[in-house]
């Protein structure tokens, strides 16, 4: 499965990298775009909420895309 996280204030390369490093060390397996300012989550829902918290904590404002 498949979920998207829309991350509005997602705004250089700097942000990508946080996400992403922040999302592997928690062992969730996800894509960042900077164009469409989403991350793709793969797995189950409980994934998806542990990356969109894990989104939050960042920082970020993540929404459901």
């Amino acid at each position: 499965m498949e979920r998207k996280i829309y991350v509005p204030d997602m705004h250089c390369e700097n942000c990508v990298r946080r996400i992403d490093n922040a999302l592997k060390e928690i062992k969730i397996t996800a894509t960042v775009n900077l164009e469409t300012k989403t991350v793709t989550v793969s797995g189950c829902e409980h994934c998806y909420k542990k990356a969109f918290d894990e989104i939050y904590d960042l920082g970020f404002t993540p929404e459901n895309a």
